[in-house]
């Protein structure tokens, strides 16, 4: 069963993508040599990769996020809720829940320096407060209609999801006409994980991490495999927010690594390689990606249907 906390929090949170990196070496499997590798300097200069064709875009993903809200809201309204909000808070018995916010601006960590100057691996504070919903708290019995659950939080056993309340049925409305929706949410992100898998073995993508880490060494930081690992360091003390301490050998490490990702073109590098890799296995299951296309085509017209 879905963790209360888990049922109203924004499903639109960012989603960090753990790449775990292996030291240099000369043994692993290596792809022809790339051509076309952008200058990356900052997070504008980063290409789009083969696969963000398949999936929402932010901006998507935060409009379908919006329609399902509202036709959550218009549900409620039905069932006699008239002052129901369009962005609830949880129930005042749920409000000690954290927001945890996870994730990066890239694949392969930060890129912003002037923010890493500022607070590290970590944020500024006050970004939690501009995820946390804008309307009142719910009271138990429209959290239980919105959900469909029973006072005791269960769910109906068994139940579709016309039957799991008004947030059930405002998805079932925007899935309506597509085929496969498990295909459509799951198989670019499954077919990604592997291939960032097979990236991260890449001999020309190790050259390049492992130019990196020494980079960072050169500047005062502790060896890391690739960026990925130095983002994700247990020395920065991550709070149950998701959020770091902020410290002055975070600090540092932080401006190392951007500072060595631009001076030697990281990302520029583990992206070429990567959407390589990407458009090789969108050519070998085209009529899969082009389902899955067809099938994000009607569920944008329905978020469009849904916001008018």
């Amino acid at each position: 069963m879905v963790s209360k906390r888990a049922r109203w929090w924004p499903a639109a949170l960012l989603t960090v993508v753990a790449v775990t990196g292996c030291g240099a070496g000369t043994d692993a499997p290596s792809s022809p040599r790339v051509k076309g590798v952008p200058e990356v300097k900052d997070e504008k200069d980063l290409p789009a990769l083969p696969l963000d064709g398949y999936r929402l875009s932010t901006e998507e993903s935060k409009r379908f996020g919006k329609a399902q809200r509202l036709l959550a809201q218009r549900c409620m309204i039905r069932l006699g809720f008239t002052d129901f909000p369009a962005d609830p808070k949880p129930p005042r018995s749920y409000a000690s829940s954290l927001l945890t916010i996870s994730g990066t601006s890239t694949s392969l960590g930060p890129l912003d320096l002037d923010q890493a100057k500022r607070w590290g691996y970590g944020w500024e504070p006050k970004r939690r407060k501009a995820l946390v919903p804008t309307g009142r708290a719910m009271t138990d019995a429209e959290y239980a209609a919105l959900y469909g659950m029973s006072t005791s939080g269960a769910a109906p056993k068994g139940s579709k999801s016309s039957e799991r309340g008004c947030s059930g049925r405002a998805n079932e409305q925007l899935l309506k006409g597509v085929a496969d929706s498990r295909r459509m949410w799951t198989l670019p992100a499954a077919h990604d994980a592997d291939l960032r898998k097979a990236v991260q073995k890449d001999r020309q993508v190790r050259r390049a991490f492992a130019t990196w880490s020494a980079c960072v060494v050169d500047k005062g930081g502790k060896r890391f495999a690739d960026p990925m690992a130095a983002y994700s360091d247990k020395g920065w003390r991550r709070g149950k927010d998701g959020n770091t301490a902020h410290t002055r050998r975070e600090v540092a490490t932080a401006v190392a690594d951007i500072e060595c990702k631009r001076e030697h073109n990281t990302l520029g590098v583990w992206w070429a390689v990567l959407a390589e890799h990407q458009r090789s296995d969108i050519r070998r299951n085209k009529h899969e990606y082009d389902a899955v296309r067809g099938d994000l085509d009607v569920l944008r017209g329905n978020i469009r249907k849904a916001l008018g």
